[in-house]
């Protein structure tokens, strides 16, 4: 079990290091799981407060899978608080879309149907009455051309 200091944005929370002398924060991406970006107004910001609703200041436990760590060397977890398994409790709720992280994906099928569920029930980014227009990758990408 390990301590969440801080939550970045809706898919990376912050462990802090303590196997240093001066403890560092150290990022961990949510596998398997894509939210909006944090300048994706509202859906980002609300990415953001859900997790750390759930998960600041919590003891979590991490399970990773066939790679521990991505291209810019964040370790890559699922996490699970009480039971619950936060990376599909995300896409459930529609704060996050599931985003096939190859080779690890022990829980797609999971993350698949659970983003299925929150489609069908227009559930956050799902909302019919708001919906999330963009991917967060077409939003950056525009967003850089800018």
């Amino acid at each position: 079990m390990i301590k969440v200091e801080r939550v970045v944005n809706g898919q990376t929370i912050e462990i802090a290091d303590r196997s240093v002398a001066v403890p560092i924060l150290e990022p961990i991406h949510l596998i398997g799981i894509q939210a909006p970006d944090i300048r994706q107004k509202p859906w980002g910001q609300k990415a953001r407060i859900q997790l750390e609703k759930l998960t600041l200041g919590r003891e979590v436990l991490l399970e990773f899978d066939v790679q521990k760590k991505n291209k810019f060397d964040h370790l890559l977890a699922y996490v699970w608080l009480e039971g619950k398994l936060i990376n599909k409790f995300l896409v459930e709720e529609g704060w996050a879309l599931v985003k096939p992280d190859f080779p690890n994906t022990k829980y797609i099928e999971t993350l698949i149907n659970a983003q299925e569920k929150a489609r069908l029930m227009g559930l956050g980014i799902w909302d019919p009455d708001q919906p999330m227009r963009q991917t967060p990758a077409q939003f950056r990408r525009q967003n850089l051309k800018q």
